[in-house]
């Protein structure tokens, strides 16, 4: 059976490229805003769900693969940033604190979904305004939920994880291998 990401995201190719697992792409475009009101377990599994939903469709006779990340800290859900001042803002709310890395995983084949929300805690180090600055002029936190990407430069902030790593970059691997298991789905068979 084929693989379809219902993402663009390289860091999800990555990952999945690198567990052996063959796929193809075929991004979605859907509206990512959470609901008022909506938590944020919530929100990541009903927009992965959105998006191989609208996948599954085009492809019916294959598995499907959508997922959606978000970063939690004292409640609040971090997204991409909109502009280089807000992931320095987001990076001063991470600063010196545990927070949450959550991907809502949808997995969609022979007319079946599964559905799972993969959590992460990661502690960050406290940051100066210099070196939030910094990084945020390397450009890496543009379109990274919580403004950082833990696998590039932000890695020397990070002074610990617990849970998944790949989870932290966009995608539980070990949980989505999981899932394939449990649909049936022999992905070392897998073929393109």
């Amino acid at each position: 059976m084929r693989l379809i990401l219902a993402s663009a995201s390289p860091r999800r190719a990555e990952l999945l490229r690198a567990a052996g697992i063959p796929f193809e792409i075929s991004a979605v475009d859907i509206d990512e805003q959470f609901h008022a009101g909506e938590k944020p377990e919530g929100a990541v599994a009903r927009l992965a769900q959105a998006k191989a939903a609208a996948v599954v469709a085009r492809f019916p006779d294959c598995v499907v693969l959508g997922a959606d990340t978000t970063v939690v800290v004292g409640g609040e859900a971090l997204g991409k940033p909109a502009d280089p001042a807000d992931a320095a803002r987001m990076l001063r709310l991470l600063s010196g604190r545990t927070h949450e890395v959550l991907t809502g995983v949808c997995l969609c084949a022979q007319g079946r979904r599964l559905l799972h929300v993969e959590p992460t805690r990661v502690r960050m180090l406290a940051l100066s305004d210099a070196e939030i600055a910094w990084y945020v002029s390397t450009g890496e936190a543009a379109d990274k939920a919580g403004g950082y990407a833990v696998q590039g430069l932000a890695s020397r902030f990070i002074e610990g994880i617990d849970g998944s790593h790949s989870n932290v970059v966009g995608l539980p691997i070990s949980r989505v291998y999981e899932l394939f298991k449990e649909l049936g789905c022999d992905i070392l068979k897998t073929s393109l």
